[in-house]
């Protein structure tokens, strides 16, 4: 595929209305809701993290850099979450590769932090933050009690 066929496939698609391209473009890829609900469970039990750690691949939105844990809080449109996830009926082409592309990254960025000794962790946004943060808190002890009890582990989304 040349550059110029890459390009356009890759360039957004052209919007419904101006009114959706403001929604899209106003939706945080940080801070989330769910991301900051999560955090401040970590936070009250006493753990202590990283926020958008730039020097892990696929930059996680909470690391745990002792016990080498990356933590994602992944969006169910955005990542194809199988029970919420859904398929936009405008431009439906464009965004079942755009959508497939994000989950593909997914996958590399996590084999990526695995060949370094981290353990990826997905959290879908409609989770709860206090059973997401149970699972974090218990891989993150086995990691310190043990670190080779985790690797290469990957637990994947609850």
């Amino acid at each position: 595929m040349s550059a110029g066929a890459r390009r356009t496939a890759r360039s957004s698609p052209q919007p419904l209305s101006e009114a959706v391209s403001r929604q899209m473009s106003a939706m945080p890829t940080r801070d989330t809701r769910t991301e900051v609900a999560l955090r401040r469970e970590l936070h009250k039990r006493g753990l202590r993290f990283r926020v958008q750690l730039r020097t892990l691949p696929g930059r996680p939105d909470i690391a745990f850099t002792r016990a080498r844990i990356a933590v994602f809080v992944d969006g169910c449109f955005w990542h194809r979450c199988p029970i919420h996830g859904t398929a936009p009926k405008n431009n439906r082409t464009w965004w079942a590769a755009k959508l497939d592309a994000n989950v593909a990254r997914d996958r590399r960025k996590d084999q990526n932090l695995r060949d370094l000794g981290w353990l990826p962790i997905h959290i879908w946004e409609h989770e709860d933050p206090v059973i997401a943060a149970d699972v974090i808190e218990a891989q993150r002890q086995r990691r310190l009690d043990d670190p080779a009890a985790g690797h290469p582990d990957h637990v994947g989304h609850l």
